[in-house]
């Protein structure tokens, strides 16, 4: 495709949850609604359009073991882009991938610096370790280096108690996250359990990953603070798995992962109805595979979101939270075609027809 072509799009433009346009056009990269005149090159796509996919939490140049290389990191964004991710916040990641921001194939990349955790608390070669005096000088530096967000361990397994324990003490998280907003970062935290969700909610913070602890207490606290969610439950469901391996160490722990689980579903269906703000993430690039995003997308709906609203929370709604335009006049023409209507059947997310991104169909 040359520099100088224009993409029109045609079929049904879906530019809202419930508002449809019936053409867009990509010139120089931008959208727009008005025919442009002259063009000497014109490729025609057709289909139904979304805006490119948001998995709201992925690790993009990591795996299992750490940090990867600059190409493995590319073949997951690569993997990623074709399953439709074209916003990817990237929550916690030892890995530089600034190169990628060059790149005009490659899905936009919004990142959370480096996980922060405690000491000998969390996945070995992915987190700074460090204790509760250095919190607040590690998230200003975290949040000097991501793209408006910092990312916190909330909780994991302490050794000692033999389950699942609080990170922080509550004024070390209520210094660092003021810290975060002080300097323009949103803060997220990852937390499997109960315990530490108070405090953090409390302490300020805008986001938790996962979050399976959820309970009838803490559902109002988050509804009321307008805390989001991201609830990961293509990750949740390798959780017996996790048990499994652990139980004979610790059985403790095996047993709250199993109980966490089995009420996923009734979890997250019981904070949507509260009203809490809930978004797609797969937790791609740790255990987990990248691509993923459709499968995320139907998980949501399992557990008994509304299929538009599933929807919106990897499109419209997670963009709008995310800071970043959808198919609006002069938004960057980031965009998946497919066959036929996704708010009908959210499984079509999983055969895009067409991946745009720039203008340039790249898949």
């Amino acid at each position: 495709m040359s520099e100088d072509m224009v993409l029109h799009v045609k079929g049904r433009i879906l530019v809202g949850p419930e508002e449809a346009r019936d053409e867009l056009w990509v010139v120089g990269g931008r959208i727009t609604f008005t025919r442009p005149p002259g063009a000497r090159e014109v490729r025609t796509v057709e289909g139904w359009a979304l805006p490119g996919l948001v998995d709201a939490h992925c690790h993009v140049g990591l795996d299992r073991h750490g940090p990867v290389a600059a190409d493995v990191a590319e073949k997951q964004a690569l993997t990623d882009r074709d399953a439709g991710a074209l916003l990817l916040r990237d929550a916690g990641s030892p890995s530089d991938t600034r190169w990628m921001d060059d790149r005009d194939d490659l899905p936009r990349v919004i990142r959370a610096g480096r996980h922060i955790a405690r000491t000998r608390r969390y996945i070995r070669n992915y987190a700074h370790e460090i204790e509760p005096d250095q919190l607040v000088a590690y998230v200003g530096q975290e949040a000097r280096r991501g793209d408006g967000w910092v990312k916190l361990v909330g909780d994991w397994i302490d050794r000692g108690a033999g389950d699942l324990t609080p990170c922080w003490p509550r004024e070390a998280v209520e210094a660092a996250i003021a810290e975060a907003h002080r300097l323009g970062a949103r803060v997220t935290a990852h937390c499997f359990a109960e315990d530490s969700l108070r405090d953090l909610v409390e302490a300020g913070i805008d986001c938790i990953e996962h979050a399976t602890g959820l309970t009838e207490d803490t559902i109002p606290l988050f509804a009321e603070r307008g805390v989001a969610i991201v609830p990961t439950l293509v990750n949740i469901a390798t959780f017996p798995d996790l048990a499994a391996g652990g139980e004979a160490k610790f059985p403790d722990w095996s047993a709250h992962m199993r109980r966490l689980y089995e009420r996923r579903y009734d979890t997250v269906r019981a904070a949507w109805d509260a009203g809490i703000p809930v978004f797609v993430g797969t937790d791609a690039g740790g255990s987990l595979p990248h691509g993923l995003v459709a499968a995320e997308v139907a998980e949501l709906v399992t557990a008994g979101i509304p299929p538009l609203d599933a929807l919106s929370a990897t499109a419209w709604g997670a963009r709008d939270w995310l800071g970043r335009p959808g198919l609006t006049e002069g938004a960057p023409g980031d965009l998946v075609v497919y066959a036929s209507d996704p708010r009908a059947d959210v499984r079509v997310l999983a055969a895009p027809r067409r991946v745009v991104i720039g203008g340039k169909v790249v898949a």
